[in-house]
C-alpha cells in the first residue's frame, strides 16, 4: 500500500488529475514487480474537498485505469470520502504465479547488480519544476508519471534473480536496503551509469546539480534493480557487482560523499 497526499507527494498545479492518478498506480505496480510477481488488482481510496469538480476526480480515474491496463491488471474496489485535500491510497495485489518471491535478503558476493529501466529523470523533473526552468517537457513528465518496466520482474524472478526492488527513494538507498538484508557489500560502477549521466546532464547543469547525484540518489523513476548470480536478463544493465563485507553501497570501490536518497 502507497498514500499520495496532496502537496506532499504531488502538486495539482504540476501534474493534472490524470497524471496523478497513473503515478498512483504505477509506483504500487512497481513493488508488486520488485518480488517477481505481476500485478492482479489494485484497491483505491480516495479522499477530496466536498467542492472538488466531479470531471477532475474522473479524470484521475482514467488515468488509473489506463496505468492499471498497462500492467494488466484492474481495479476491483475502494472508498470515497471527504477530506481536506486531495489523498490517494492504492493497494496493490500481485500472483507470483507459484514461484517464491524474490526478496531483498538474497543477495550473495560473486553476484552482478543490474537494472532495468531508467534513473535519475524523475529527480532531474522535480529539480526543473521546483525552480521554474522552463523546457525540458520529458524530463519534466518524468517526474509527474514514472515508466516502471512492467513484465521485468517475473523474466528476473525466471532468471533466477536473489534480490531485487524498485528504485522509489534512490538508487543508493534501495540498494543499501538490499546490503543490509543481505549482510554484503555492493560496488556501484559510474561508468556503466554514464547513459543515464548523460540523459539529465544538460537539467543539472540549469539546475545547478551534480547529473551523477541525480542518478545516484533521485528517487521516484521506480526502475527495477537486482542481483544475479550470472548473466543479467536481456534488456538488463549491469551496473555493479556484489562481493562479501560489511552492508554498504560504494561508488567505484568509494564510499559516496553526495546525497543518499
Amino acid at each position: 500500500s502507497d498514500l499520495l497526499v496532496e502537496g506532499r507527494h504531488f502538486h495539482l498545479d504540476w501534474s493534472t488529475p490524470h497524471e496523478v492518478g497513473r503515478k498512483a498506480i504505477a509506483q504500487n505496480a512497481a513493488d508488486i514487480e520488485s518480488m517477481g510477481a505481476r500485478t492482479a488488482a489494485f484497491v483505491v481510496a480516495f479522499g477530496a474537498p466536498p467542492d472538488t469538480v466531479a470531471s477532475r476526480v474522473q479524470e484521475l480515474a482514467d488515468g488509473m485505469w489506463q496505468e492499471a491496463g498497462a500492467c494488466r491488471a484492474g481495479i476491483v474496489g475502494g472508498d470515497l470520502v471527504s477530506s481536506p485535500q486531495w489523498v490517494v491510497s492504492v493497494t496493490a495485489m500481485g500472483d507470483l504465479a507459484g514461484r517464491a518471491p524474490v526478496l531483498r535478503s538474497g543477495a550473495r558476493a560473486g553476484s552482478v547488480v543490474a537494472v532495468a529501466g531508467e534513473l535519475g529523470r524523475s529527480a532531474a523533473g522535480f529539480a526543473l519544476w521546483r525552480k521554474g526552468i522552463g523546457g525540458f517537457a520529458e524530463l519534466k513528465r518524468r517526474h509527474l508519471v514514472p515508466e516502471p518496466p512492467y513484465g521485468e520482474g517475473a523474466r528476473a524472478a525466471d532468471a533466477g534473480a536473489q534480490a531485487m526492488t524498485d528504485v522509489s527513494d534512490g538508487l543508493l538507498a534501495d540498494l543499501g536496503h538490499i546490503a543490509a538484508a543481505s549482510a554484503v557489500t555492493i560496488d556501484l560502477s559510474t561508468l556503466a551509469l554514464q547513459d543515464d549521466v548523460a540523459a539529465v546532464a544538460a537539467a543539472a547543469a540549469q539546475t545547478a546539480v551534480d547529473p551523477l547525484a541525480l542518478v545516484l540518489s533521485g528517487g521516484e523513476d521506480h526502475a527495477l534493480v537486482g542481483c544475479f548470480p550470472g548473466a543479467a536478463p536481456r534488456g538488463w544493465r549491469v551496473i555493479g557487482t556484489v562481493r562479501d563485507g560489511a552492508a554498504a553501497v560504494l561508488v567505484d570501490g568509494r564510499e559516496w560523499s553526495g546525497p543518499a536518497g
